[in-house]
This record gives C-alpha cells, sequence and structure tokens, in this order.
C-alpha cells in the first residue's frame, strides 16, 4: 500500500548516533575494500600478465556471496550486532595484511579473497538489520538512501585514492593501508557502538535456518518481487555502463572520456537521492516507481546512435539518478519483512544485488563481443523498460486485489 508519511530530514538521520556510526565506518570500508581489490588486481596482473585472471581478481569478491548469503544469512540475525560487525571489519584487515607480506601463489590470494566475500552478506545484513531498527518511516528511507549514495561516492574515492596509492607506494604497501583503514573501522564499532541486545536464543542449525527462511522469503510473492525490483534493473543497467571503455574507443573519444562517463552515473545517483529523498513526499516516490524505471532504461539505447560525448555523458548521468526509483520501494519491503528475519533479509537482497551486478557485466559484454556494443546497449536499456512495465501492471494488479481501507486503517498524516 502506498504510505502517506510526514518527510523526515537528512539531518533527523544523522542525527541518529547509531546511523552516523555505521554510516561512517561503511563509508570507509567500501573506500578500502575498491583499494584492496585495484591493489591485488595489479599485483595479480604483474603475476601473470592475463587480462582474464586481472579480471577475475576483479570480480572476485562478488559471486560467492551468494553462498554465505543463502546457508549463512541467518547468522546476521542470531548474532549480536556489535562483535559481528566488528568482527567482519577485523577480517577484512588480516585478509588485506596477508595478501601484503605473505608470498601466496595467485590461486591461494584468490580464494582468500572469496571465502572472505561468503561471509560479507552476514556483516551487512546484520548492519542493515541495526538501521531498520534504530531508524523509524521516512527517516528509514533517507538512511538507506545515504547508504546507497556513500557505495558509490567511495568506490569512486577507492578507486582514485588506491591509484595514487598503489602509484606512490606500490601494490603491497597500498594494501597495508587497506588493512590499516578496516582496523579503525573495526575499532570505531567496537567501542562506539552501543551495546545492543541479543536476539533471541537461535534454536537448530544455522545453515538450516538459512535455508529455511531464504526459501520462505522468496516463496512470499511481495517479498520476492520487491527483490526482484531491486535485483533486475541495476544489472541492466550495470551491463550497459560497464561497456564504457570500448564504448568511448569505438566512438574515437579521448583516453579520458571513460573515466567522465563511469563518473557522471555515481554523480547523478548522489544528487538524484539527495533531492529525490528529501524533496519528494513519500507517497509520490512509491507512485513514481514505475514511470522512473522506464525513464531509468529508455536513455541507454540512445546509445546504440552516434551521439557526442556531451550526450552521452548526459545519458550516464540520468542512468544513475533514476537509480533514486529504489527510495520508492525502500518503506514497502521492510514493511513486508518479519521482524525477526530482517537480517537474513537484508543478506539475501545484498547477495541478489551484489550476484546480478556481476551477471550483468558478463552479459553484456558477451553480446557486444558476438554482435555489437550499440545492441548491447539497446538490450539493457530494453530490459530496464520492460521491468518498469511489469512492475506498473503487477502492482496494479496487487493494490486491486487488496481489500479496500478506510482513511483510519491508511494512517494518513498530513504532509508538511
Amino acid at each position: 500500500m502506498t504510505s502517506a508519511a510526514p518527510r523526515a530530514t537528512y539531518g533527523e538521520v544523522f542525527a541518529d548516533p547509531i546511523f552516523r556510526l555505521l554510516f561512517t565506518t561503511r563509508s570507509v570500508a567500501i573506500a578500502a575494500d575498491t583499494l584492496r581489490m585495484l591493489a591485488l588486481s595489479v599485483l595479480v596482473y604483474a603475476a601473470t600478465g592475463s587480462p582474464l585472471w586481472t579480471a577475475v581478481t576483479f570480480g572476485i569478491g562478488f559471486f560467492p556471496q551468494v553462498v554465505g548469503g543463502t546457508l549463512l544469512g541467518s547468522l546476521a540475525d542470531r548474532l549480536p550486532p556489535r562483535p559481528l560487525i566488528a568482527t567482519g571489519y577485523l577480517l577484512e584487515c588480516m585478509v588485506a595484511a596477508l595478501l601484503a607480506l605473505a608470498p601466496l601463489p595467485v590461486w591461494a590470494s584468490l580464494a582468500l579473497v572469496a571465502a572472505l566475500a561468503m561471509l560479507t552478506p552476514i556483516f551487512g545484513g546484520a548492519s542493515n538489520r541495526l538501521v531498520a531498527e534504530t531508524l523509524t518511516g521516512d527517516a528509514y528511507v533517507l538512511g538507506r538512501s545515504l547508504s546507497s549514495v556513500v557505495s558509490g561516492a567511495a568506490q569512486l574515492v577507492g578507486l582514485a585514492a588506491g591509484g595514487l596509492a598503489v602509484a606512490a607506494l606500490g601494490p603491497s604497501r597500498a594494501l597495508l593501508v587497506s588493512a590499516a583503514c578496516h582496523l579503525v573501522v573495526s575499532l570505531a564499532v567496537r567501542l562506539g557502538l552501543p551495546r545492543l541486545p541479543t536476539p533471541a536464543a537461535p534454536t537448530g542449525s544455522a545453515v538450516r535456518q538459512s535455508w529455511s527462511v531464504t526459501g520462505a522469503l522468496l516463496g512470499n510473492r511481495e517479498v520476492r518481487r520487491l527483490l526482484a525490483l531491486q535485483w533486475i534493473p541495476p544489472a541492466f543497467v550495470v551491463g550497459g555502463e560497464a561497456l564504457a571503455v570500448p564504448y568511448a574507443a569505438g566512438r574515437g573519444f579521448s583516453p579520458a572520456a571513460a573515466g567522465l562517463l563511469l563518473a557522471c552515473a555515481p554523480a547523478g545517483m548522489l544528487a538524484a537521492n539527495l533531492i529525490v529523498g528529501r524533496l519528494v513526499a513519500p507517497p509520490t516516490r512509491e507512485r513514481l516507481v514505475a514511470a522512473l524505471l522506464v525513464a531509468f532504461g529508455a536513455p541507454i539505447a540512445v546509445l546504440a546512435a552516434p551521439v557526442p560525448l556531451a550526450v552521452a555523458a548526459a545519458v550516464f548521468f540520468l542512468a544513475g539518478a533514476l537509480f533514486s526509483y529504489s527510495l520508492g520501494i525502500q518503506r514497502r519491503f521492510l514493511d513486508a519483512l518479519d521482524e525477526r528475519h530482517r537480517g537474513q533479509a537484508f543478506a539475501l537482497l545484498s547477495t541478489g544485488l551484489m550476484t546480478m551486478q556481476g551477471i550483468g557485466p558478463a552479459v553484456a559484454g558477451a553480446i557486444a563481443e558476438f554482435t555489437s556494443i550499440g545492441l548491447a546497449m539497446v538490450i539493457a536499456g530494453t530490459g530496464t523498460v520492460l521491468t518498469g512495465v511489469w512492475w506498473w501492471h503487477t502492482d496494479r494488479a496487487s493494490r486491486a486485489a487488496a481489500p479496500p481501507q478506510s482513511p483510519a486503517d491508511q494512517g494518513v498524516v498530513p504532509v508538511s
């Protein structure tokens, strides 16, 4: 149901000390993760001279999350959040330090990163569950918006700073910088996050519970639809964005053009999330989801035409900006979850998102390899548009099938 609730402000969100700590530490950790990925890729390429191994290194942190999110996700609800989140950052520190200091063969380095990636959904699920328990109403939506913004911004910072660090210090010392950043955020969480109530005592096997709850989440029609809506469009759009380098080269743009195009997407995401989150009323955000999705995908198909660089940059900016469609479903997704399993639900959401964003570029690259970059762009844009049409159709049917509510049941609150 469309909610009618007063708008929150970013000031109110940042006033919460728990969210502020989690937001800050996550920002630093994402930048440090990106630095580690870049430095390790340089080391692997130097050792093997293989573009394939380097590409595998770049994406090794995505696919193993499927295992952890599916089989171990219940740990996000079974364990106290403070030691769990702090331990996650500490393990990140230890892995980066081992990669820097131990003379590991390439396969062992990748196996180490893959093993850590399997646990990532657990730590992320615990953090997201804590945010959902700390922020309520529209403040939760703005908190999720800020988390999305910081994810893209921190990756940009990590890439920029990582390039400088690798050039100035060498890849091994850059990995030690990544380890130090993770150690700092682990200590910050351990010392700064209050001791929170321990979840209800777990019963039975964590793997059995994880599998059972995952099945129940995917078996719930509303949860399944909302998960798909957060997984599928980013896979299409990120697949198109992943072709920025060959697209720029094929169009004869300058070598710096690909970097410009890639920077436009997070810039658009930052601007739109701040504007839509603060200025657009919650019911309007929720009504505009389908329209924003159609607008999200349509411009990407424009890149199949020989447009100038300025138009291509505008398309990438718009694609990033229209990621703000997700603000219209954040509260609805939260309301659809059983409070006892929120941590695992967020772990599943993150797992699917990371997996689909790994599959999207691979599929788009294969299409471009055997057909053309232009056709790959058209398919990416069309897939996103069709997802928007699908959501509009199924959501209209869902609302029509729902029992009518009186104004008192709807909890309508005037928007100031």
